[in-house]
C-alpha cells in the first residue's frame, strides 16, 4: 500500500513539474508583448510632439483649406470606438494609414526642398521617425500574425507654385497627421490593455 501511495505521489509531482514551463513562460511572453506596445506608444507620442512643434512654425492667420490631399486616411474616429477595437485588424489599419502618411510626407519634403523651405530638417526627422514606427509596427504585426492591407497609390496634388501654397499643404498634412498620432496612441494603449486582460 505504501508503495502505491509513493507511486501516486511521484506521478502527481511529475505531472506538476511537466506543466511548470507553461506557467513560467506565459508571464515573460505577456510582459514582452506589453513592452512592445509601450514602445509603439512612445514612438507615436514622439511623432505627435514633432508634429505639434512643426505646426507652431507654420501658423497662419487664414483658414486652412483641407482639400489638397485626396488620399489621406480618414480621421473620423471617436473615443467611443476604442472599446470595440480588435487586435489584428487595428494593427493592419494603423500600418496602412501610417504608410500612406509616409508617402505624403515624402512628397511634402520634396516640394519643400524645391522651394528651399526652412522646415526641411524637421520634415526629414518626422519621415525618419515614421519609418522607425513602421518597422516596429511591422514586427508587432508579424508576432500577432496580422495581415498587411493592400496599399493604393496615393493621389498627390500638383506641385505648389508659390511659397504660401507649400505652407498651406504643410499645415493640412500636419493637422491630419496630428489627429492620426493622437488616435494611434490611444489605440496602442487600448490594445495593450486588451492583451493584458
Amino acid at each position: 500500500m505504501k508503495l502505491l501511495v509513493d507511486s501516486s505521489s511521484s506521478l502527481l509531482l511529475s505531472l506538476l513539474l511537466a506543466q511548470l514551463p507553461l506557467f513560467t513562460s506565459a508571464q515573460p511572453r505577456r510582459l514582452h508583448v506589453h513592452n512592445d506596445f509601450d514602445k509603439l506608444t512612445n514612438q507615436t507620442r514622439h511623432l505627435l510632439k514633432l508634429t505639434q512643434d512643426l505646426m507652431k512654425e507654420h501658423s497662419l492667420d487664414t483658414e486652412i483649406e483641407n482639400h489638397r490631399f485626396k488620399s489621406l486616411p480618414s480621421m473620423g474616429n471617436r473615443a467611443t470606438d476604442l472599446s470595440s477595437l480588435e487586435l489584428k485588424p487595428t494593427l493592419s489599419q494603423l500600418h496602412a494609414d501610417l504608410k500612406s502618411f509616409e508617402h505624403h510626407f515624402e512628397w511634402l519634403h520634396r516640394i519643400s526642398r524645391k522651394h528651399q523651405h526652412s522646415s526641411i530638417p524637421k520634415l526629414a526627422e518626422i519621415i525618419t521617425q515614421i519609418k522607425t514606427l513602421v518597422n516596429s509596427l511591422q514586427r508587432q504585426m508579424g508576432k500577432m500574425e496580422a495581415p498587411r492591407l493592400p496599399l493604393p497609390s496615393p493621389s498627390l496634388p500638383p506641385h505648389p507654385a508659390f511659397h504660401w501654397e507649400v505652407v498651406q499643404s504643410s499645415l493640412e498634412l500636419l493637422q491630419q497627421f496630428r489627429l492620426f498620432c493622437d488616435w494611434a496612441t490611444r489605440a496602442f494603449l487600448t490594445l495593450k490593455s486588451k492583451v493584458q486582460a
